[in-house]
Order: C-alpha cells, then structure tokens, then sequence
C-alpha cells in the first residue's frame, strides 16, 4: 500500500472541511449583510450578533469548529501510521469510515437536523477512532 493511497481519507476530510468552511461564509455573509450586521461590531465570536442570524448559519459554523476540533487527532495519527510504517487494510478501511461518518454529520447538523442522530453519528465516529488507535497498540 502506497502512502498516498493511505492517507487519501485525511485528503479527503481536509477538502470536506474546506468546502463547510465555504457553505459557512456562503450563508454567514448574506444573512449578516440582511440582518444589516457590521462585521466590525461582530468582534466576539459568541456576541448578541451572533443570535440575530438564522439557525442554519449557525449550524455551519459550529460543523466547521467541530471539524477543527477531534478531526486533528484522526490526522496526527494517520501520519503517525504511516510515518512509522504499521499502514493496513483494516485501518485504511477505517479511515475512510471515519470519513464518511463525519461528513455524514456534517449534513447532519449544517441541515440543523435531530441533535440524537447527529450524536450517534459522532459518537459512532469516536468509536471507529478507538478502533484505528487499538489496531496499532495490538
């Protein structure tokens, strides 16, 4: 297995993340220009400027944070696999799992869908990260 090949999943979670950063300025600025928010004043990231936009703004930006958040450890970690040469099938085929279940909260929460469903997914997610971690301490 080739170390592109590997870490074609961090690829592919890195462009996810850019494209919610993209979704979260794509309705941030329109609905802050409506709500005739000066983005001078808007200087605190959790200020009462912040209750003024819609839900589904919102919603973005907190995915976009969330993908900033426990993502990192999937990274650092990918690379540790490969740079310590332990690359395997089973854990390529959980790192794309882990991909997928964390775009699929993504649509989850930027559609400001069931907050249970969108847990599930994450703590599915977490549980598929334990998984790559033990098979590289087994």
């Amino acid at each position: 297995m080739t170390h592109t090949t590997f870490l074609a999943p961090v690829l592919a979670l890195i462009i996810w993340t850019l494209l919610i950063w993209a979704l979260m300025y794509a309705r941030r600025i329109p609905a802050m220009q409506k709500a005739k928010i000066d983005p001078d004043t808007a200087k605190s990231p959790d200020g009462p400027w912040k209750q003024e936009l819609p839900l589904s703004v919102q919603a973005s930006a907190h995915n976009y944070n969330h993908l900033m958040e426990q993502p990192t450890i999937f990274y650092a970690f990918m690379f540790y696999i490969t740079l310590t040469s332990q690359m395997t099938t089973p854990i390529l085929y959980a790192a794309w799992a882990y991909v997928a279940l964390r775009v699929l909260h993504s649509f989850v929460q930027v559609s400001a869908g069931k907050v249970m469903l969108r847990f599930g997914l994450f703590s599915v997610s977490t549980l598929v990260l334990f998984a790559i971690v033990a098979m590289v301490l087994i």
